[in-house]
């Protein structure tokens, strides 16, 4: 067995949407969409993990060491100083896999969450909440989505001399998200490699001045959303990876509908009036998922 304090948590993560249109790899939220997942300490070799998934990602994902959750864990564990026990973890998924929702930061703040809790950890404590941003954004390479994931509420990150930072502000409550998930998945390594190594000075300048709004509308007046949410750095550039997408993000808007690609794509953000959306607008085959602003963040629970 093991000396670790706890020998069993549950975690449960919210989903997260980045960028919001303009605020390109700054911008994240966390929405009520959640992985839950029961961590345990079990008899067997050190190292080793017995994995179980329903939900999203069933029969798709590792089932044992390899699984993104528990390569966190042993890597969250290694930098407190602890050894890595045997495993076994059950995992109910319900956040889409490869959709632009945050499944890969929200497995990566699940690892990271419950090697600091096994070790005895409070996450409520800012100092483990800072060692747990910079190990989860290290991992994911930017700090938007896993900081939306760690907090909730609308969140804006940035790096700084290699270090991760976010701030935490909470969401208006008119603000009411809907998230529009096609059947197609998209990974977020092809999509950046669409976009270009500069961008014109006007485009910066407009991207710049739709971020700093965007903080306003989400958190103060929401009537600013459909401008503050209008983007030229990444959605048209990333056009030929999901047509249907833009398409879609264009339709919304064209009818006053607030909208964004979430994340890396596909999924659609839209942030209508209400939560309601218009009739007629979305396609066949796109699953329409009402995802209020989730406020607090990773959840941890003993079994």
């Amino acid at each position: 067995m093991s000396d670790l304090p706890l020998s069993a948590v549950r975690i449960t993560v919210p989903a997260s949407t980045a960028n919001l249109g303009s605020g390109f790899d700054t911008l994240g939220m966390a929405l009520s969409c959640y992985d839950r997942v029961e961590v345990a300490v079990a008899d067997g070799e050190p190292g080793t993990a017995s994995v179980s998934v329903s939900g999203e990602g069933a029969g798709r994902v590792p089932e044992d060491e390899r699984h993104l959750v528990v390569r966190v864990l042993h890597k969250a564990l290694a930098e407190l100083g602890l050894p890595a026990p045997a495993l076994r973890l059950r995992c109910e998924n319900t956040i889409p896999h490869s959709r632009g929702m945050g499944s890969s930061a929200a497995a990566i703040v699940t690892g990271a969450a419950a090697a600091y809790a096994l070790a005895g950890r409070d996450l409520r404590d800012p100092g483990n909440l800072e060692q747990l941003l910079q190990l989860t954004a290290d991992w994911e390479g930017h700090a938007d989505n896993v900081a939306a994931s760690l907090f909730g509420g609308f969140v804006i990150a940035w790096n700084e001399g290699g270090r991760f930072s976010a701030a935490r502000m909470p969401v208006h409550p008119d603000v009411q998200p809907v998230v529009l998930v096609p059947e197609t998945e998209s990974a977020t390594h092809t999509t950046r490699g669409l976009l270009p190594a500069q961008v014109p000075h006007a485009d910066a300048a407009f991207a710049a001045s739709r971020a700093a709004l965007a903080v306003h509308a989400f958190t103060r007046d929401p009537r600013l959303l459909l401008a503050a949410t209008e983007d030229r750095l990444h959605q048209d550039y990333r056009e030929p990876a999901w047509p249907e997408t833009l398409a879609l993000v264009r339709k919304l808007r064209a009818q006053g509908v607030p909208a964004a690609v979430s994340g890396a794509g596909p999924t659609v953000l839209a942030l209508p009036e209400g939560g309601a959306l218009p009739d007629g607008l979305v396609p066949e085959g796109v699953r329409v998922l009402p995802a209020p602003v989730d406020q607090d963040g990773v959840r941890v629970e003993q079994p």
